[in-house]
């Protein structure tokens, strides 16, 4: 599958491809294991349109990153905080560091404009 027709669909578009793709790919190892699959190179094809649909979903989701409100990226990092140990660490730290320079930059937008905001009714 190319990557042009993945970025016109929708998410819920991708999600079912996804999951029709994973389903696939798991057929073709039960052929493998079976010595019944004709082209081996399915399973390499297979891998790559999962790792090209996952790739899609993650700009999607990381495009909609600064839309967030204020509550849910606190939220968000709470939640991070809490999956730092064990399986998942390292994708939840990383994302740990993006939410907090997501917050970091926010709040000093926010003390920007309100000194900008505050200058001038200091000089009348």
């Amino acid at each position: 599958m190319k990557a042009t027709e993945l970025r016109g669909m929708s998410d819920e578009q991708l999600l079912l491809t996804l999951r029709d793709t994973e389903k696939h790919l798991f057929q073709l190892r039960f052929q493998s294991a079976t010595d019944r699959l004709e082209t081996p190179s399915e399973i390499a094809k297979a891998k790559g349109d999962i790792a090209r649909i996952k790739t899609l979903q993650r700009q999607r989701e990381l495009a909609k990153l600064p839309g967030i409100s204020d509550e849910l990226l606190t939220k968000s990092l709470i939640d991070l905080g809490l999956k730092t140990e064990g399986p998942g660490k390292r994708k939840a730290k990383r994302s740990i560091v993006r939410l907090s320079a997501l917050q970091a930059a926010r709040t000093a937008a926010k003390a920007k404009t309100t000194v900008a905001a505050a200058a001038p009714a200091k000089g009348k």
